[in-house]
């Protein structure tokens, strides 16, 4: 009886077989396409189901009672794709190629959107190219990017600050305000995508908890185009930028050169209270910092050609050039005793300057073995060289002394060199992907500071005072990653090897450091993808944070006769384990992760009793961990009216031990959020005006607690003539709320300062597009690899 049924059930099962359809997405280069919209419809274009590409841009149709249906593929960047199908006749794997649209190209160029959010199985991309936020600049763009935090203008992803900033995956070899500066003169309409990658893959290089990549936009436009661009910044002092970027394509060569000048008056104000619970006294310092800097330059170059259909190779240059920025900081003291009186001052008189020269130099061969192989050869210099000198003058005048003066003068020299060669192999299939490569790094920085005071009328050289600093690293890497894509689920796994050589010399006292040493680095994801677009992702990385350079340097950096900065060559390198669970669906983005970091470095500060002395250097704390939610919606409310919301609420801990040698326990709830809303005011000359509000509430950094803050900001943009000149208007900290109040509290440590970074600004920019503006040859271009360690 059995046999009859299953003779009479014969024919279904054969035509359900029939029912399951394969195919993959890909653009002409043969890329394949991943999280590609694919709608499947029947004979009365009724929708059946929407099904989304996975990571190798493949889709699968399955339990469709419908012979005759229709496919209808979108994607924003390629034209609409549509194709009659009659899934009992079709065999084999249907391949869909979709190509770029010059009309909908050109719309896209020339309309401003949204800021559009894709979830991708090892990152989250938050793509701003021609959105209402590309009239900021990028630092700016950073700070609105969905799970970074910028703390005293140090960034972070999710309550973490040991991150890796690279632009187009290259580190660039600056740091603290050097970075924040390149950053503010990088122009916001450069910038195509912003890449959060809290757990990188194992091509990475595994330094930093976390990798924040800005990718710039590639030349598309076939012929010479050029934009003219201008930013007036009103702060407490006024700032500007101009500059002119140029491209060039035609057949093979693609060309694009680009130069911003900046210059400006910088000013941040602050007051510093210790209290000496010893002697019951205060000292209250107030220091209102202006800095001059005339000449900002930027300079970008890149060349790309195709020698063959399988080779091409791009050269790319970077430079940043800050010869000289100076001021003259003039900070009086107060010392309250026991009874809350004034009974000794000193005031401060720091004049100084300093020069910054950046350089980098890449240059990267990809070879394509066969359709489904290539071979990426790269090259990576870069060079930075900074100078800091100042003359400090201070006046005296303690309780039961005689008043008088004391002078002394610092230069400090760097220079740090960074060579990379890295060699990467990939293999795609249609579920299948292969990534192997070798990478080599050396590093070399040499620091010098020269000590000299006043005795007797005469400058002297002080060498107990002085220092050099010599260190050297090599880095050798193997990796490899296997990434199955079967269809509704993806998966992906690497593992990292690392050895790294490292040897720091301090000439006083004289002392040699050396370590060598493996590590291995495994990273794991998984991610699952409904049929109704429902997104569940799971990963896990482990990572490895060295510290930088500067923090290794045990010079101690005066500010005054009583406060010094100072680094520490036996720093050790912190180990981070990040697990991450996401979710998405219809740009509804959520995140819960755990953060665990052994040995995390970061700035400290403690007073010392004995000489009145205010220290702040870099050590290892015990351990610190952390565990949160994130969150982020973009609503299209209105035709003309949108709403995003970007939420993060974090539980961190820092344990670390005090002067006292007890360890203690620093720990918050953090909460950031970012909440901001664009009006569409006239659709033809694409007239916009967005407003939003960013909160931080108190959080942690070792011994140090910070106070909440926010800021709030207005931006207008309009085109004018043919929509080839913009212009946009920005008001940044509109009510002046962004100060922050950064203290220690423990055992006999009770100090604060209060810090405000001179942010509520009026700046006004404008635009202008010359040369061909139409879209005739459309390219992608892959992008370079992660390059180098600062």
């Amino acid at each position: 009886m059995y046999k009859f049924l299953l003779f009479l059930c014969l024919p279904v099962l054969l035509f359900s077989q029939k029912q399951k359809i394969e195919g993959t997405v890909q653009n002409s280069q043969g890329e394949k396409l991943p999280l590609v919209s694919v709608a499947v419809l029947n004979t009365k274009n009724e929708l059946l189901k929407t099904l989304t590409t996975n990571e190798a841009g493949g889709f699968t149709i399955e339990g469709v009672s419908e012979n005759s249906v229709k496919l209808v593929i979108k994607d924003l960047e390629y034209a609409s794709f549509e194709k009659n199908l009659d899934l009992g006749n079709q065999n084999g794997v249907l391949t869909i190629i979709l190509k770029k649209d010059v009309q909908d190209i050109q719309e896209v160029v020339m309309t401003k959107q949204k800021p559009l959010v894709k979830r991708k199985i090892d990152r989250l991309e938050f793509n701003v190219e021609n959105s209402n936020i590309a009239s900021l600049n990028a630092w700016e763009i950073l700070k609105k990017t969905p799970g970074v935090t910028a703390t005293n203008d140090v960034l972070g992803i999710k309550g973490s600050q040991a991150i890796l900033v690279t632009i187009n995956d290259k580190k660039v070899m600056l740091t603290g305000d050097e970075l924040k500066n390149l950053l503010e003169n990088t122009q916001g309409d450069e910038v195509k995508s912003v890449e959060v990658i809290t757990n990188p893959p194992a091509k990475y290089e595994a330094s930093g908890s976390a990798v924040l990549n800005i990718v710039m936009k590639k030349n598309k436009i076939e012929g010479y185009r050029g934009v003219a661009s201008s930013k007036y910044i009103q702060t407490e002092y006024a700032k500007g930028v101009a500059g002119i970027s140029q491209y060039y394509k035609k057949n093979k060569l693609s060309l694009m050169g680009s130069y911003y000048f900046g210059t400006g008056t910088y000013y941040r104000e602050g007051v510093d209270y210790v209290n000496y619970i010893e002697d019951q006294k205060r000292w209250i310092s107030t220091m209102n910092r202006k800095d001059k800097n005339k000449s900002q330059n930027t300079l970008n170059f890149n060349l790309e050609y195709e020698i063959d259909s399988l080779t091409n190779v791009s050269l790319n240059y970077s430079g940043y050039f800050s010869p000289k920025s100076f001021g003259t900081y003039d900070v009086p003291t107060l010392i309250y005793n026991s009874q809350d009186v004034v009974e000794s001052n000193y005031r401060t008189i720091n004049d100084h300057y300093s020069r910054g020269i950046n350089n980098a130099l890449s240059f990267q061969m990809d070879r394509k073995l066969n359709k489904k192989s290539q071979l990426t050869w790269t090259n990576y210099f870069a060079g930075n060289n900074a100078r800091k000198f100042q003359d400090v003058l201070t006046y005296l005048d303690f309780v039961n002394q005689a008043p008088h003066e004391n002078n002394f003068i610092t230069e400090n020299k760097s220079n740090v060199q960074l060579y990379s060669t890295q060699a990467d192999y990939q293999w795609k299939a249609d579920h299948w992907e292969i990534e192997s490569g070798a990478k080599y790094s050396f590093v070399k920085t040499d620091s010098q500071l020269d000590f000299s005071d006043n005795e007797n009328g005469q400058l002297q050289y002080r060498a107990d005072k002085s220092n050099i600093f010599n260190y050297k690293e090599h880095n050798f890497a193997l990796y490899s990653s296997l990434a199955y894509n079967p269809g509704k689920w993806n998966f992906k796994a690497g593992l990292r090897a690392e050895k790294t050589d490292l040897e720091g010399i301090v000439s006083e006292p004289y002392e040699v450091n050396k370590n060598n040493y493996w590590k291995l680095f495994p990273t794991l994801y998984a991610q699952y993808t409904t049929e109704s677009n429902h997104q569940f992702g799971l990963s896990y990385g482990k990572r490895i944070s060295r510290p930088s350079y500067s923090w290794l340097n045990p010079a101690k950096s005066y500010y005054n006769l009583f406060s010094y900065f100072q680094g520490d060559p036996k720093l050790k390198a912190t180990i981070i384990h990040n697990l991450n669970f996401n979710y998405t669906w219809k740009e509804w983005n959520l995140e819960l992760y755990y953060r665990k970091e052994i040995d995390p470095s970061m700035e400290i500060s403690y007073q010392d009793p004995g000489n009145n002395n205010l220290i702040y250097h870099y050590t290892n704390i015990e351990k610190a961990q952390a565990y949160g939610l994130s969150f982020y919606k973009s609503f299209q409310l209105k035709p003309w009216w949108s709403l995003s919301l970007s939420e993060n609420v974090e539980h961190n801990e820092n344990y670390f031990i005090g002067v006292d040698h007890n360890l203690y326990k620093n720990k918050v709830w953090n909460w950031v959020s970012d909440v901001s809303t664009s009006f569409t005011l006239d659709k033809a000359s694409e007239w916009k005006i967005e407003v939003g509000h960013r909160y931080n509430s108190p959080s942690i950094q070792g011994t140090f607690r910070i106070s909440s803050s926010s800021v709030s900001y207005l931006v207008m943009n309009k085109k004018f003539f043919n929509k080839k000149l913009e212009a946009s208007l920005l008001f940044n900290d509109i009510f002046r709320t962004s100060g922050e109040k950064i203290s220690t509290r423990y055992a006999n440590q009770d100090n604060y300062y209060k810090d405000y970074r001179d942010t509520r600004s009026f700046s006004i920019s404008l635009k202008y597009n010359f040369g061909n503006q139409s879209v005739k040859n459309a390219k992608t271009i892959k992008k370079t690899d992660e390059q180098g360690r600062m």
